[in-house]
């Protein structure tokens, strides 16, 4: 018997980072290099097969991914929009240091709202930076919030690196909660 759990996912990050590249790239399977900004809230949804989870067979998670806009104004109402997330990725551009020194902010903003909810980063475009500075930011961003980010990945929304692996990580881990 197969059941369906639905859980909300927020994708947070400064401008520019790639949050909506990743969730096209996961959901659609598309990559583009125009860069439209994200106004407010976009919801996109997807479902998702988890096999062995909770000494179930199948398990369906119907994934409302929602991708809140990353300008500095928009802080005031986030915590509305992150009510009720059961997860999140958070998003840093490697290209731009000052996104991963901003990562612990959303760490923060996450964790004021939802304490319990799962926390992933994401350092996104890994395809334009070399392997020893990606090693030094990776490094940088496990020890930013050891103890409430589950995992840290490397990807890339051009390449599809570890991609549905972030998604597919943060949707156990949600449905693990209940």
């Amino acid at each position: 018997m197969s059941v369906t759990i639905s859980k909300k996912m927020c994708m947070i990050g400064d401008f520019g980072v790639g949050k909506t590249s990743l969730i096209r790239r996961f959901v659609d399977r598309q990559f583009s290099d125009q860069y439209l900004s994200t106004v407010g809230v976009k919801i996109s949804r997807k479902s998702v097969e988890l096999e062995g989870v909770k000494q179930r067979e199948n398990l369906t998670a119907q994934l409302l991914i929602w991708d809140l806009e990353g300008h500095t104004k928009f802080k005031g109402i986030a915590p509305t929009y992150l009510q009720g997330a059961s997860g999140v990725l958070i998003v840093a551009d490697v290209s731009r240091t000052e996104t991963v020194e901003r990562i612990s902010e959303h760490i923060q903003l996450f964790s004021s709202v939802n304490p319990k909810g799962s926390i992933i980063v994401a350092l996104n475009k890994v395809d334009l930076i070399d392997e020893e500075k990606l090693g030094v930011l990776v490094e940088i961003s496990h020890s930013i919030g050891q103890d409430k980010v589950i995992a840290v990945y490397a990807t890339s929304a051009k390449t599809g690196k570890d991609v549905d692996e972030i998604f597919y990580k943060l949707a156990y881990t949600m449905v693990e909660q209940v």
